[in-house]
């Protein structure tokens, strides 16, 4: 019998939240609602089981909607040739853009290509640049790097306009991770317009200035932590862009960011889309019209362990997942075995091969913005947003972001949120899969390439309390 015909003639009652929470209060048998449904992130926020439909949603994507995101692969090896023929194989299978990342940078993580024009000219041999994303990660002798990169597109007779650059310069990203600058907060202030006339005089496209979250994600802050101190950062920049004389509606699009995204999908998600509705509302107050926001995504390292290490192959395609889905422009995934050393070729290929494999297979960038409209996404990211502005607010009025981090005040709120988290891993409330939980019997052996770790550079003229990367398993006491 047609299944259609039995239930023709069936009414059902409309669904409502009322009475879907009476049902789901049932089968709780006692427990409470509350502590078995509801969650909260670790800036407060509520989730709860389950949400109506956005009624009013904007539509957030990439900076270019109809373009994939780019394939982006770290270059971090001490080593320059060997650097040399690890991008030429990444660009060779399939990525899309690079990361140079340099001794001394606070996400460096203890390695780093040597901070010389030598160094960054040898690791480029054979790379087409005006087909490759070039990044350059954050590093104490930044704008000395641009000055760099700019002579050998010039030597390459490179053509600007083909050229998708970031020089990823973030002085308060250097100052909270490295804890120092090699000049004073005033000085600094005062030399970095004359350096941004003069980068717009050269006509070199691209991100001049970043402003880079990862680095306090890294030592524990919360998500409206680093959307906040993001925001003050690039509220800054555009002070910067100012006293150089150049006009904010021009100037804004080379300001990009930089942000971690983890395993909670939804939660990274939501924070790429309140970044992007952050820096529009940013741009409203500055009476420009709003650019897009360019914004890199990595994966997290606070996240990363050092057991079971092939458990971090999950933690990083949920949150390369999270971060396409979100709209980054660009996605660079950690290698699972980044915890051990630096990360030979199988370990890079994997990364790589993840985006590879959503990009081409799974087409998880076919949809622009997929979260548009959902209840719960939309809520998070409308409450991140809320809890982002007030994080700056606080810091402007502590001075901005500099002299917030030279009193450590932006310190002290992250290492209280940090602690806060680590005591409910060790109280049991959180568990790490593979550390804490479901541990193997035995580990097994892991290749890494040999090379010596840096010391954290000490050189400089003012400092401040570092916040350097911290990860989870180290600071529960797991990682042993």
């Amino acid at each position: 019998m047609d299944a259609r015909a039995i239930f023709s003639d069936v009414e059902f009652q409309p669904a409502d939240r009322e009475r879907w929470t009476a049902l789901a209060q049932k089968a709780l048998s006692g427990a409470s609602f509350e502590e078995t449904l509801v969650s909260h992130t670790d800036d407060g926020i509520r989730i709860d089981p389950l949400y109506e439909r956005a009624q009013s949603a904007e539509f957030l994507s990439r900076q270019n909607a109809e373009a994939p995101w780019i394939i982006t692969q770290r270059i971090d090896d001490p080593d320059p040739k060997r650097a040399n023929r690890q991008a030429l194989e990444e660009i060779n299978q399939g990525a899309t853009g690079l990361s140079l990342v340099f001794d001394g940078a606070p996400n460096a993580f203890g390695y780093g290509l040597p901070g010389t024009a030598e160094a960054l000219d040898a690791v480029l041999e054979g790379v087409v640049l005006n087909r490759t994303y070039l990044r350059i990660d954050v590093h104490p002798s930044s704008r000395a790097m641009a000055d760099w990169l700019v002579a050998i597109l010039t030597k390459r007779r490179a053509d600007p306009a083909k050229l998708n650059l970031s020089f990823g310069i973030d002085p308060a990203a250097i100052f909270a991770g490295t804890g120092r600058l090699r000049m004073s907060i005033e000085a600094l202030q005062a030399s970095m317009p004359q350096s941004l006339a003069h980068f717009f005089a050269l006509g070199v496209p691209g991100v001049l200035l970043e402003a880079d979250g990862r680095v306090l994600h890294n030592a524990g802050a919360t998500e409206a932590q680093e959307l906040g101190v993001m925001l003050a950062s690039a509220v800054a920049h555009l002070r910067l862009f100012e006293e150089a004389r150049q006009a904010l509606l021009y100037a804004a699009p080379h300001i990009g960011f930089s942000l971690s995204v983890d395993q909670d999908q939804f939660l990274s998600m939501a924070k790429i889309r309140a970044l992007r509705k952050l820096w529009a509302r940013v741009q409203q107050a500055c009476s420009i019209a709003p650019s897009q926001a360019a914004i890199h995504a990595e994966t997290s390292y606070r996240m990363m362990t050092v057991k079971d290490p092939e458990t971090n192959i999950l933690r990083t395609t949920l949150a390369s997942f999270a971060a396409v889905a979100g709209g980054a422009d660009s996605v660079a995934i950690l290698p699972h075995t980044i915890t051990h050393g630096l990360p030979e070729g199988f370990a890079r290929r994997i990364a790589r091969n993840t985006q590879l494999i959503m990009a081409g297979e799974s087409h998880i960038g076919f949809v622009s913005d997929p979260a548009s409209g959902s209840g719960g996404v939309e809520a998070l990211t409308a409450a991140l947003c809320e809890a982002a502005w007030q994080e700056f607010q606080v810091i402007e009025a502590e001075g901005g972001i500099l002299r917030s981090l030279a009193k450590g005040l932006i310190q002290s709120r992250v290492i209280e949120a940090r602690n806060k988290r680590i005591a409910e891993y060790k109280a049991g409330k959180r568990a790490i899969v593979g550390t804490t939980v479901f541990p193997v019997k035995s580990e097994r052996p892991v290749e890494t390439i040999k090379a010596d770790r840096h010391p954290a550079p000490t050189d400089g003229t003012v400092f401040c309390e570092a916040l350097p990367a911290a990860r989870l398993d180290e600071l529960i006491g797991a990682a042993s």
